[in-house]
């Protein structure tokens, strides 16, 4: 680990680097965040001056953006990348990629101060510890991890090098100056006061914001702030972070190596194996009805669904008389009525569809044969649709042998989630203990996430991640068993 005064030198070449290209950082500055955070692009306070009252905190030649034009037009690697580009055979990320792979490997490479301030280690699973890794036992992502790992090519040394590259790529720490500099990009200026300014690249060919010709300028907007509210803001130093998106703590860990607890937007895969299909009774006529539906085996369950279910408390119960599933049209018999929970049906309808097939009993797997023959006999040019077979499989089976499918997956995904790391209590005693330890040096955070614990960060936010798929995958089931009842009672 390079020492703070190495650290010191770097910054202050990548910055001399910045300033030899035409880069102007205004009312931004480029610090170190910590020793275990990297380096930081920070808003600077407002001196006051009307030159400032633009909002522009940095600026930066378009010639300094590296493009897949870029990398196209580069005469060692533009020629051979050229066709591949031209017959898809790669996206505009790879040629990113590559580019910083090759140019890492140039000794006299003219970008060497800016790829000298990319990180080189990193926080997501492929480069865990065996111990760390032990820790996403029972999760989709272990298993991910597992099957990336075991591969040969990425022990080879040329594969790592790609890879790290690429989590650059990922991490965007600064490539936001360099590498993915694409207008209307969202970034925030995160405050301790809890205010958040929302920051974009714009480009400038003519100049007439910036003042520089054919460039790209950081800007500050804040909306709806009162004027107390934006001189506040003005007066304190401010961190531009770069907003990820609506993403599950599952695509974050992978992906960019970090966690949010009680992340918003996190999920929680269910899948029903293949095997297990081609081991069910009468498996090639349900493989073929699913293929005549473009069904999935697999659904992603959000966690903002558990907030419209039955399970949901007080305020599910505001839904009940908005949110409607129409099933009418299912039954051609007039038979098979409404549920009487199809109000406050949270699971997607096409998983369900997929179940409902999986579960077909011998006699129901007849009359659905007959309804869809009715189909073909009163119109010999007419195929069955989609729609049409997830219709004849509602009407024969209904929803109870899909939801004791539903439950069945659920309970398994929960206990395989436990049989490694224990409950959902067990991890949360655990983070509580760790908080309460004395090894913890981060007083600007708030919260468990402030600290850093005697175990190292990496299997701190696997437990958060572990944790919260356990949350979702006993809430979901919980759901799944009510609509269960609920339908055995319809069926009675």
């Amino acid at each position: 680990m390079a020492s703070a005064a190495e650290e010191d030198v770097k910054l202050d070449r990548f910055l001399h680097w910045l300033q030899i290209n035409g880069v102007q950082l205004r009312r931004c500055s480029i610090k170190r965040c910590g020793s275990s955070k990297g380096y930081g692009v920070f808003s600077s306070p407002s001196v006051g001056d009307e030159s400032n009252s633009d909002g522009v905190l940095m600026v930066v030649p378009l010639d300094l953006a590296i493009t897949p034009m870029r990398v196209l037009q580069d005469g060692m690697l533009g020629p051979r990348c050229a066709e591949m580009f031209k017959e898809g055979d790669v996206d505009d990320r790879f040629l990113v990629i590559l580019f910083l792979t090759v140019e890492r490997l140039r000794r006299n490479s003219p970008w060497k101060s800016y790829i000298d301030m990319l990180p080189r280690t990193f926080t997501s699973p492929l480069w865990f510890s065996e111990d760390e890794l032990s820790e996403l036992k029972g999760t989709s992502l272990y298993k991910a991890t597992i099957l990336q790992m075991r591969s040969g090519f990425c022990r080879r040394r040329s594969f790592r090098l790609f890879l790290m590259t690429r989590l650059k790529v990922w991490f965007r720490r600064f490539c936001m100056m360099t590498v993915d500099l694409k207008v209307g990009k969202a970034f925030s200026l995160k405050t301790f006061s809890g205010l958040e300014v929302s920051t974009t690249w714009e480009v400038d060919e003519s100049g007439c914001v910036s003042g520089v010709p054919l460039s790209m300028y950081l800007v500050s907007v804040a909306p709806n702030f009162s004027t107390t509210e934006i001189q506040k803001l003005g007066d304190m130093e401010k961190e531009i972070c770069i907003s990820y998106g609506n993403k599950g703590n599952e695509e974050l860990l992978y992906l960019y190596g970090f966690i949010l607890q009680n992340n918003p937007d996190d999920y929680l895969m269910v899948h029903y194996p293949l095997d297990a299909l081609q081991n069910a009774p009468f498996s090639d006529v349900k493989a073929q009805l699913l293929e005549m539906q473009k069904a999935d085996l697999r659904c992603l369950l959000p966690r903002n669904l558990l907030g419209h279910g039955f399970t949901a408390g007080e305020d599910s119960k505001k839904l009940e008389e908005k949110v409607s599933v129409n099933y009418s049209g299912y039954s051609w018999s007039g038979q098979r009525k409404a549920p009487s929970y199809s109000c406050k049906l949270i699971f997607p309808e096409d998983f369900l569809a997929s179940l409902r097939t999986i579960s077909l009993q011998e006699h129901e797997i007849s009359k659905v044969s007959a309804l869809l023959n009715e189909l073909t006999d009163s119109d010999e040019e007419r195929q069955p649709s989609s729609d049409d077979v997830k219709a004849a499989v509602w009407e024969a089976a209904g929803d109870l042998g899909a939801f004791q499918l539903l439950v069945d997956l659920l309970y398994h995904r929960l206990m395989e989630l436990e049989e490694s790391s224990g409950t959902e209590e067990s991890d949360l005693r655990l983070l509580e203990r760790l908080s309460q330890s004395e090894d913890f040096e981060d007083p600007s955070c708030s919260g468990l996430e402030q600290h850093y614990k005697k175990m190292n960060m990496n299997a701190w936010s696997s437990i958060i991640y572990r944790r919260g798929q356990k949350f979702l995958a006993a809430r979901f089931l919980k759901e799944a068993e009510y609509l269960l009842e609920m339908c055995s009672k319809d069926a009675s």
